[in-house]
C-alpha cells in the first residue's frame, strides 16, 4: 500500500514537474493577460493597451482618448491619412493619443531585434508626428480590436478606432476627413 502511494505522488510530481519545465514556446506572452498588449514606439517605449468589456484603454492614463490607426507602410490611404492625424494629435496634444499600429510583421535582425527602418522612413516621409509601434503584439492588438467591431479576418486599412476610458466611441474605415475625425474627438472630450 505504501509503495502505490509513493508511486502514485512520484509519477504526479514528475508529470507536474514535466509539463512545467516544457520547453513549448506557443505564446511568449503566458504572463499577459489576454486582455493586455505591451506595444513598444518608435522610440523604445512601452505602451500597455488593455482590453474592457467596452473597449480599449491605456494603463496608466485611462482618461486620455485613444485613437489605433491600424494601418501598412505600403497603403496609398494610409499613407494620405497620416498628416491629418499628425494635425489632430498636434491640436489635441494633452487629450488624446494617436496609435499607428502597422500590420506588417516586424522584421528582425539574426538576434531578433526587431528593425524600424521601413517605419521611420513612413514617419519622415508622410509627416507622421504620433505614436508609433512595431511589436509582435501589433497583430495580436489589431486582432482583438477588429474582433471588438464585429469585423472579419480580412479587414480592409487603415482603420481608425477611437475609445474612451475604455469605452468604443466610434471607427472609421478607409480615408475619412479630418473633421469628421475631430467632431468625435470634441464630443468624446465634451469640447
Amino acid at each position: 500500500m505504501l509503495k502505490k502511494t509513493f508511486l502514485s505522488i512520484f509519477l504526479l510530481f514528475s508529470t507536474t514537474f514535466f509539463i512545467a519545465c516544457s520547453n513549448d514556446t506557443k505564446n511568449t506572452n503566458d504572463m499577459l493577460s489576454s486582455n493586455e498588449h505591451v506595444l513598444t514606439s518608435l522610440q523604445g517605449k512601452q505602451i500597455v493597451v488593455k482590453q474592457d468589456t467596452d473597449g480599449f484603454y491605456l494603463v496608466g492614463d485611462k482618461d486620455k482618448l485613444v485613437i489605433f490607426d491600424i494601418f501598412a507602410t505600403w497603403c496609398p490611404p494610409c499613407q494620405a491619412s497620416a498628416s491629418h492625424l499628425s494635425a489632430l494629435q498636434d491640436k489635441y496634444k494633452d487629450d488624446i493619443l494617436i496609435i499607428g499600429v502597422t500590420i506588417e510583421q516586424p522584421e528582425k535582425t539574426a538576434e531578433g531585434v526587431i528593425i524600424n527602418d521601413k517605419l521611420k522612413k513612413f514617419r519622415l516621409k508622410y509627416n507622421a508626428r504620433y505614436t508609433m509601434v512595431n511589436s509582435d503584439e501589433n497583430s495580436a492588438l489589431s486582432d482583438a480590436i477588429t474582433k471588438s467591431l464585429k469585423m472579419g479576418p480580412r479587414y480592409p486599412i487603415p482603420l481608425m478606432a477611437i475609445y474612451k476610458n475604455g469605452k468604443y466611441i466610434n471607427h472609421y474605415v478607409g480615408v475619412i476627413q479630418e473633421e469628421f475625425v475631430e467632431s468625435d474627438i470634441k464630443r468624446a472630450l465634451n469640447k
